[in-house]
Order: structure tokens, then sequence, then C-alpha cells
């Protein structure tokens, strides 16, 4: 894994001005030119651009290795990683850090980990069209500044997102696909095995692949 830094979750800096709820509202910028994670963040600012900041309490941007090789993406933040401002920290990210610490014998913050949209949905429902849409440049920002060399695509939303597919996450899980020249490989949520441990052995199956792309099977 090559050297790299940090990017975590809600960080200052830049042309930044931080607001009474603790998040950075930009002074100016834009997406497509923000030149790293710490300055798209700031360009994200406090958001406002679709309904689910109504209802959010932090904005969950993302964090990991700014030049990570892997990179996972989710649909969107639940309620544990909505108060704490980081992306999967309840027990479904306790179960992807064990995939990613256990199964892929790396530390979290070797990979980068993101969602697909920043603020929780209501209820933990699947992100609606305007809201992946208000959304989605800052994750393919994010994607074009870590520049993973593998994409692992946590459940249907995101999976269906990344992929612009209607194809079921079952049918799509196990088989690489192509984001863009970067391998992309979809796989059950965390969530779902929480449901359903018995289909922790395919999600296993599909890691090991990823493992053998980088070349680094276990």
């Amino acid at each position: 894994m090559p050297v790299g830094t940090s990017a975590e979750a809600d960080h200052p800096g830049g042309p930044a001005t931080a607001t009474a709820g603790g998040h950075v509202a930009t002074a100016g910028g834009d997406v497509a030119t923000a030149a790293d994670l710490r300055e798209l963040r700031d360009v994200l600012g406090d958001c406002q651009r679709c309904k689910l900041s109504q209802g959010r309490t932090r904005i969950v941007y993302g964090v990991g290795r700014a030049d990570a090789d892997i990179m996972f993406i989710g649909e969107g933040p639940g309620e544990d990683e909505d108060r704490e401002g980081e992306p999967f920290v309840g027990r479904a990210g306790q179960l992807l850090t064990d995939i990613i610490t256990k199964g892929m014998k790396l530390r979290r913050e070797d990979v980068y980990i993101a969602n697909v949209v920043k603020c929780r949905p209501p209820r933990n429902r699947d992100p609606e069209p305007d809201e992946v849409a208000a959304c989605e440049p800052f994750l393919i920002r994010q994607i074009e500044l870590v520049r993973p060399r593998v994409i692992i695509a946590l459940g249907r939303a995101a999976a269906q997102t990344l992929l612009r597919s209607t194809e079921a996450i079952s049918r799509m899980r196990g088989r690489w696909h192509d984001y863009h020249g970067i391998r992309l490989m979809p796989t059950f949520h965390p969530a779902y095995l929480l449901r359903n441990p018995g289909e922790k052995r395919l999600v296993w199956e599909d890691i090991k692949s990823v493992l053998r792309e980088l070349g680094t099977a276990v």
C-alpha cells in the first residue's frame, strides 16, 4: 500500500468558514476542480443541496487513505454514522472493519470508505434519485482523487448507482465490472449480512477475488 495521507470527515481548511453546526461552509470553489479531498470537503460545506440536509445531524463525508488501493462505497449513513460523522461505525461498520482487518489483513485506515449520499436518509430508506443526483458529483470526485485500483460496492443501491444498472445485487456480485477504467466488485452490504449471516461465505469469495486482483491473496 503506497504511503499517503488520511482524509477525515469534517476537516476544515482552504477558503472556508466554520458554521454554527461545526461544518465547513465554502467561500467558493467547484467540485470538478477540487485539488484534494480536503478541498473537496470545503466545497461540500454545510451542504443544503437536497432535502436530506433537513434531517441530518452530521455530514458523513468519507474517511481513510487519500491514495488507497481499495475504496469501499456504501449507499448512505445510518443512525450511528449520522451521530458520529464517519461512515460505517455501527454494527454493520464493525463487520466491515472485521472484513478489512481479519479477512484482508489490512488496517481500516489503509482503505478509503465513503457513501453515495453524505446525509442519512430518513428511517434508513434508499436514497431517492434527486438526492443521489445532488450528492453524486462529490462521490465521483472522491473516486477521481483517491484513484483506487479497486472499488468494492457495498449493496444494491451503491452498485446500481455506480454501474447505472437495475440488475439485482445477487446477480452483480462475484463478477468484475468496469467503472471508468477502475475494477469494481459489487458485494452484499454488511447490514444485509447481519440479517443473513449465511451469505458471509459469498462475500468472502468476493473479497478473495479482490485480493487476487491486487496480488495480495491470503
